[in-house]
């Protein structure tokens, strides 16, 4: 489940270790299976959870997410972190003392951080769509108040960058991590989401009721991720008690999914991913079309170099597709996994740092290090 150092092995029995892959993979395996799993009854809920790392409130109930205040003081410049909606919760965004974006950022001086946690699918939610998520995203900026830096992490960056090409005025920093966005460039991710028919998507969808069950698509996985495969994603070992206590708190996070409505998981894989609408100007969110050139704002990238999931020259090769001068493009790379650049002790010791101080700094800094 969890993507290794070394280089991943693929094809058509190929099952991914990233749990990033999971809704892409599943649909793989139901068509090189012929369905069988369609016969299988529902998954039970697992409804138990984590603690969160940073203390925080709920700033605001909205039908996508809760929106969680991880603020120390009212004023300064905000940071609002887009965690990734694929199948887990928010807490990748906070996972442990050393292993959280959003201690990171108030370690390297941002006092004023908020988190999109993100609501596991109900039937209700069913119909929900990527416009449903970005309105409630636009809430949440207004309930925090424009300006606000964006930190996008993952699926959280296309969403992130949709937003600050919709709403340019009220994004003041941008801030991609580990992003797809241009998905004609080859990835695990985009190998994944055209290998097969869009029939097998929507059975997919079928079989849970309109959503993409996160139980469901744990069950496919009858192989735990090893010890070595924690340890690349967290950068860490497990020695003593705290490290025994690291590797069962990633064992829960793990366990914990998330269900995705079936109407938004389907325009993902159709609208991003297959046809890569995004990077090509074609899409259209909140009834107007997106251009990627709209976007001005200065822009931080942050890619893994053993990211299999969203390699390094896809995830770098965003800052051409905008309307950012490239003196206020930075970007940086890490020699991590897919999972260690949002939970990786190293990233977050080297790169999390300096992404905290380019958030801070006027723009005369920003121009004078990309000199």
């Amino acid at each position: 489940m969890v993507e290794k150092t070394g280089k991943q092995p693929s094809g058509p029995g190929h099952v991914p270790d990233d749990p990033m892959l999971w809704p892409f993979a599943a649909a793989r395996l139901a068509m090189d299976a012929c369905f069988w799993w369609l016969e299988r009854g529902p998954a039970e809920q697992n409804h138990s959870s984590l603690p969160w790392t940073t203390p925080n409130t709920v700033a605001l109930e909205l039908a996508t997410m809760r929106l969680r205040d991880c603020s120390r003081t009212r004023s300064g410049q905000p940071a609002l972190v887009c965690a990734p909606y694929a199948l887990h919760r928010a807490l990748i965004a906070d996972f442990a003392p050393g292993h959280s974006v959003v201690q990171s950022l108030q370690n390297g001086g941002i006092d004023r951080v908020y988190l999109t946690d993100w609501r596991s699918a109900s039937p209700d939610m069913r119909y929900l769509s990527i416009d449903s998520y970005l309105a409630d995203l636009n809430v949440a900026v207004d309930e925090i108040g424009a300006p606000v830096d964006l930190v996008g992490l993952c699926q959280g960056g296309w969403l992130s960058l949709l937003y600050a090409a919709r709403f340019p005025t009220k994004v003041r920093r941008l801030v991609l991590v580990g992003a797809p966005v241009d998905l004609s460039i080859d990835s695990s991710l985009s190998r994944l989401a055209k290998g097969a028919p869009e029939l097998v998507y929507d059975q997919l969808v079928a079989r849970g009721g309109g959503n993409v069950s996160g139980e469901e698509m744990l069950r496919f996985w009858s192989k735990a991720p090893s010890h070595d495969d924690i340890a690349a994603a967290l950068q860490k070992g497990f020695s003593g008690d705290e490290g025994a206590a690291l590797l069962e708190r990633f064992d829960r996070w793990n366990a914990e999914t998330l269900n995705l409505p079936g109407s938004y998981y389907l325009q993902i894989v159709s609208w991003i991913f297959r046809e890569n609408r995004i990077a090509t100007g074609h899409f259209t969110a909140l009834g107007r079309d997106i251009h990627l050139k709209d976007v001005k704002a200065p822009v931080f990238l942050l890619a893994g170099l053993d990211d299999d999931v969203v390699p390094a020259a896809q995830a770098l090769a965003t800052a051409s597709l905008l309307g950012t001068p490239p003196a206020f493009v930075a970007a940086a790379t890490e020699p991590s996994n897919h999972l260690g650049l949002f939970m990786g002790a190293r990233t977050h010791a080297h790169a999390w740092p300096r992404i905290a101080e380019w958030l801070r700094d006027d723009l005369t800094g920003v121009l004078a290090r990309s000199a």
